[in-house]
C-alpha cells in the first residue's frame, strides 16, 4: 500500500515569475524538508561580550540557476544552512552583517524553512532587514576589509544560489583573500563552498589547494536530486568536482550531517550540518577571542 508521501508528485513545481523556471517537487520537499531542525540548544550564549568581533556573511543575491537543459531552478539561500549556523553565532554574542555581490537583495529559498523551528525564525527575524538591504560585497573590501577589520570570519551559507556568482566574483576572491591573508575563519557549508572557487582567480593555483572540505556530494545532484525532481536538470557543473580540480580534498562522499575543520576553514556537507557547523563556529571563534584577550 503507497503512503500519501508516496503519491506526490516528483515532477518539478513551475515557478511562475519566470519563463521555464521550477521549485523542487512535491514529493522532494517531502524528503528534504521539514517543520523543525535538528536544534536542541546553543553553547556559548553570551560568551563574548566584548563588542567589537562580528562575522561578515556574504549571501547569494541571485535566484535562478541555467541548467543544461535550458530549464532554470529557482532557489537561493538554503534558510536553515544560513540561520542557524547564525543564530548560534548571534547567541555567542557576535554581530553579523550581510552584504552580497552588487548589493542585491539575498534570495532565500523559504520552501525550505523549517516554520515550527523558534531558533531558525527568530534569526530570520533579526536578520531580515540586512537580508533584504545588504551592504555591497565591492564596498566592503574597499573599505571594510584590513589589518583592524572588526570581523573575525567570514561566513558564506549553502544553496544552490551559490554556484551563481560567488565563484567568479572578484569581490568575494578579495575577500578570501583578506581572511586568508589575515588568519580569519571562513564557514561554509553544502553548495556554499563554489565560493572557495573564487579564491583561484589571478593566480596560479587555488590558495585553498591541500585543504580538507566537506561539500554537498556531486553524485546526489548527478542522480537522486534528478530523480525525485528536486532540480528540473542537471547543473552545468559540479561543486566538489571543480574543488578538487583546484587542489581541495573532499572528505565526504554522502550527506550525513558532516562537519570539518581544517586550520581556519570550517565546513559541513549538507542542511543537516547547519546545528552542527554552528556549534562547531561558535567554539572555534569564542576560543579564539578568549585566547587574544587572556
Amino acid at each position: 500500500m503507497s503512503s500519501a508521501t508516496d503519491e506526490l508528485s516528483r515532477e518539478p513545481k513551475p515557478d511562475p515569475a519566470e519563463d521555464n523556471a521550477f521549485f523542487p517537487s512535491p514529493y522532494s520537499l517531502s524528503q528534504y524538508t521539514a517543520s523543525k531542525t535538528d536544534f536542541d540548544g546553543v553553547r556559548h550564549k553570551g560568551a563574548y561580550t566584548g563588542g567589537k568581533w562580528k562575522v561578515l556573511m556574504i549571501a547569494a543575491a541571485e535566484r535562478y540557476v541555467l541548467l543544461e537543459n535550458g530549464r532554470m531552478f529557482s532557489t537561493g539561500n538554503h534558510p536553515v544552512e544560513m540561520l542557524l549556523p547564525a543564530h548560534h553565532l548571534m547567541e555567542a554574542g557576535f554581530g553579523i552583517d550581510v552584504a552580497t555581490v552588487g548589493g542585491y537583495p539575498a534570495k532565500l529559498e523559504l520552501w525550505a524553512m523549517p516554520d515550527e523551528d523558534e531558533a531558525v525564525t527568530s534569526t530570520y527575524e533579526a536578520l531580515k532587514p540586512k537580508l533584504k538591504q545588504p551592504r555591497d560585497l565591492a564596498d566592503v573590501v574597499a573599505d571594510g576589509l584590513g589589518e583592524d577589520s572588526d570581523y573575525l570570519a567570514v561566513f558564506i551559507p549553502g544553496g544552490h544560489g551559490a554556484v551563481v556568482g560567488l565563484p567568479t566574483a572578484e569581490a568575494v576572491t578579495g575577500t578570501l583573500d583578506w581572511a586568508l591573508s589575515h588568519d580569519r575563519f571562513v564557514i561554509t557549508l553544502c553548495h556554499g563552498p563554489a565560493s572557495l572557487l573564487a579564491a583561484s582567480l589571478g593566480k596560479d593555483q587555488s590558495p585553498f589547494k591541500g585543504y580538507e572540505v566537506c561539500v554537498f556530494p556531486d553524485a546526489l545532484d548527478e542522480g537522486p536530486n534528478l530523480e525525485i525532481g528536486y532540480l528540473p536538470g542537471r547543473l552545468p557543473w559540479l561543486v566538489a568536482g571543480l574543488l578538487r580540480e583546484q587542489g581541495l580534498t573532499v572528505v565526504n562522499d554522502d550527506m550525513t550531517g558532516r562537519t570539518h575543520q581544517d586550520r581556519r576553514l570550517l565546513t559541513g556537507d549538507s542542511p543537516l550540518a547547519s546545528h552542527a557547523l554552528g556549534l562547531l563556529a561558535a567554539d572555534a571563534l569564542v576560543a579564539e577571542v578568549r585566547r587574544t584577550t587572556s
